[in-house]
């Protein structure tokens, strides 16, 4: 009975804001069949990883790979004509190996890329299989299956071959102008390496949590083309209430050159069971940059104030923080960082598609001298952690083809080094991704 009542409070407080005296006409859908959409996304993975020191890795050579290609296949329906408008959203997706390397793939050094078997070795092939059915009624859209939830709260993974994906319930309206709101509640994750639903939510930092669900709600408004504000709560049930805030903003000093920055707030407590512990964090980050014609320069600060690691769920991307980077989330109790972040576009020079990333970070004060049974890190000698630093760099060039029969397909490198004290690995890491979206409908 609560899961019900949670989740008809969330419907009843954004379908309450719709304008209710909306004739059938406005409200009449473009057809489910004339309204649909399928996009078929080949996605060509690589990427290895080097534990400096040798750490976490299972075969004991330090090393991880793995080259894997992924078949994404999306159905989206349009809505049937009337009042109340219902379609279906499915899915089709297949995860194949290419190559691991021999003896460079295993549990305790994989990259989360590929399942991996009761021997330590990555499947030769996994897929993912889904669906949602979906209705519309005036500006809101309601979804109920396999949902792809998009807010700094809750948000589905997809930096690995196969996205996230979850299983419940979303409600998105649109009734304001430039004001959007979401609301949720989902009982089961997949990882990206994963094929089937697990029950159990899992966490980045404190691992498998038996939480029955996780809701949220919240909204977005664009007041202009130069501000926006952001403001959500969640809930993963028995472990912790999670609040968001968050601004954007940019100022044209002229027409080449502009101003820009935001600011991003988590709080997070420890809720119901308690079941990673007692915790009462503050974390924020905030940017201020420049863009110059083709240039963009930008600095970044974070901090959290709480004594445990900010916590989210596993592979997912629900952490809008500034110096949450390619590796390292610069989260850690009491940690401090600075980040210097570089883009180049290169339409300006000629070439369209073409852009350059170059970004440092470096983080200090890390202590878990009061850090919770379940996030606490300790040295040889079981002593607390105190005073640990941290400094990532990542470089990475894409390009975007921009017409012919190859049109939007991308070709993306990523480099990564990030150096540590005892409480992180030393690692250098490669990612080369390939992408190419088909539109069939």
């Amino acid at each position: 009975m609560s899961k019900t009542k949670l989740s008809l409070a969330v419907f009843s407080a954004i379908i309450g804001i719709s304008p209710m005296v909306a004739t059938a006409e406005e409200t009449k859908g473009e057809g489910f069949v004339e309204g649909s959409s399928l996009n078929i996304l080949n996605r060509n993975f690589y990427m290895n990883r080097d534990f400096r020191d040798g750490q976490s890795s299972s075969t004991g050579n330090g090393y991880s790979e793995a080259w894997a290609h992924g078949v994404m296949v999306n159905f989206e329906s349009g809505f049937t004509e009337g009042t109340v408008g219902v379609g279906i959203d499915a899915f089709a997706m297949l995860g194949i190996k290419l190559d691991t390397g021999d003896g460079r793939f295993g549990p305790g050094g994989s990259i989360n890329l590929l399942p991996v078997n009761s021997d330590g070795e990555a499947e030769d092939e996994y897929s993912k299989l889904g669906g949602a059915v979906k209705a519309q009624l005036f500006d809101t859209v309601i979804k109920a299956g396999d949902v792809f939830p998009m807010t700094p709260v809750l948000h589905y993974g997809d930096s690995r071959l196969l996205p996230e994906t979850f299983k419940g319930v979303t409600v998105v309206n649109n009734s304001v102008d430039g004001l959007t709101l979401q609301g949720g509640r989902v009982h089961a994750m997949s990882q990206p390496q994963q094929s089937g639903m697990s029950e159990d939510f899992a966490t980045f930092y404190a691992g498998g949590v038996d939480a029955p669900w996780a809701a949220y709600f919240g909204g977005d408004y664009t007041l202009n083309d130069n501000l926006a504000f952001s403001l959500y709560t969640s809930r993963l049930e028995d472990a912790w209430n999670q609040h968001y805030a968050g601004m954007s903003w940019s100022h044209p000093l002229s027409e080449s050159v502009s101003l820009f920055g935001g600011l991003n707030y988590y709080k997070a407590v420890d809720q119901g069971q308690k079941l990673l512990g007692e915790f009462d964090n503050d974390i924020y980050s905030g940017k201020v940059g420049v863009k110059f014609g083709a240039h963009s320069l930008a600095l970044s600060h974070q901090r959290n104030n709480g004594d445990d690691d900010f916590d989210y769920l596993r592979q997912s991307d629900s952490i809008f923080l500034d110096n949450s980077i390619q590796y390292s989330d610069f989260n850690s109790p009491n940690e401090r960082s600075w980040m210097l972040r570089y883009d180049l576009d290169m339409a300006t020079f000629g070439v369209p598609g073409l852009s350059f990333m170059t970004r440092y970070a470096f983080g200090t004060d890390a202590d878990y001298s009061d850090a919770n049974n379940v996030y606490m890190r300790r040295d040889e000698n079981g002593n607390p952690l105190t005073d640990q630093k941290r400094w990532e760099r990542n470089i990475e060039a894409k390009y975007v083809v921009q017409s012919g029969s190859l049109k939007d397909m991308s070709f993306r490198v990523r480099q990564m080094t990030t150096r540590a004290t005892d409480y992180e690995s030393d690692l250098d890491e490669v990612r080369l991704i390939v992408e190419y979206p088909l539109e069939v409908l």
